[in-house]
């Protein structure tokens, strides 16, 4: 299983619109099959994450943040694993906004060093 408690995430592509950026960076901690996160930067004044983690690590993940438009954003997300040769996770993530236009979006994130 993947153990996502105590990493570390910063965004390496995200479509155009998604608000998370190179700058944003997520910690992410995790109890049992419960995995949640802090986020922040780039155009992400604060946010955060609560999700569910399958036996793969797969994450089922609602998510919400204050921009820096001053708009309170909010959106569901389904976040797959994949081992990186350095033992790294990345994460390639399906998402769709439930605030704002509705519209949908792919991101990876990749575990910081």
């Amino acid at each position: 299983m993947i153990h996502y408690d105590q990493k570390t995430f910063r965004s390496s592509s995200n479509t155009d619109n998604g608000d998370v950026d190179s700058q944003t960076i997520f910690y992410y901690h995790q109890q049992g099959d419960l995995v949640w996160a802090e986020y922040a930067g780039g155009s992400v004044i604060k946010g955060s994450l609560i999700a569910k983690a399958d036996p793969q690590g797969i994450l089922d993940m609602r998510y919400h943040h204050l921009n820096s438009s001053g708009e309170l954003m909010t959106g569901v997300c389904r976040s797959v694993p994949e081992l990186l040769p350095d033992g790294r996770i990345r994460l390639h993530e399906t998402w769709h906004w439930t605030s704002g236009d509705g519209s949908s979006g792919q991101s990876v994130v990749e575990e910081s060093r």
